[in-house]
């Protein structure tokens, strides 16, 4: 899988040094399923995607919804297993961190979040 850095431009800090990039159907249908938690500076970037799902997790992890325009449309602070998240029909893609990584990053609607 592809490797990424995520990176909250308004804030400037990163937000997942090495985000794997599920860009194909079958990295994003199966995501963060029967993989261990994500450590500090890991993420998972679904894309494209208007929503997500903690189904078949045994952790908690935040989640934030980007638009087109690299805008953070929606910040998900722990989403527990076996949840549905908000569908977002303005998001393309959701980038997936350790739980935490939100509100220690002070992420918020409205920062641009850039990958490289």
């Amino acid at each position: 899988m592809k490797l990424v850095r995520v990176i909250n431009e308004s804030r400037g800090v990163v937000l997942a040094e090495k985000a794997g990039l599920a860009d194909n159907a079958w990295t994003r249908l199966r995501g963060l399923i029967g993989r261990p938690p994500l450590a500090a500076g890991e993420g998972l970037i679904i894309k494209p995607s208007t929503g997500i799902h903690t189904f078949f997790m045994s952790y908690p992890i935040d989640a934030v919804y980007v638009s087109g325009e690299g805008v953070a449309l929606h910040c998900l602070e722990n989403v527990r297993p076996y949840r549905f998240a908000p569908i977002s029909r303005q998001c393309r893609m959701v980038v997936e961190l350790p739980a935490g990584t939100v509100k220690r990053t002070r992420t918020v609607v409205g920062d641009r979040i850039m990958v490289e």
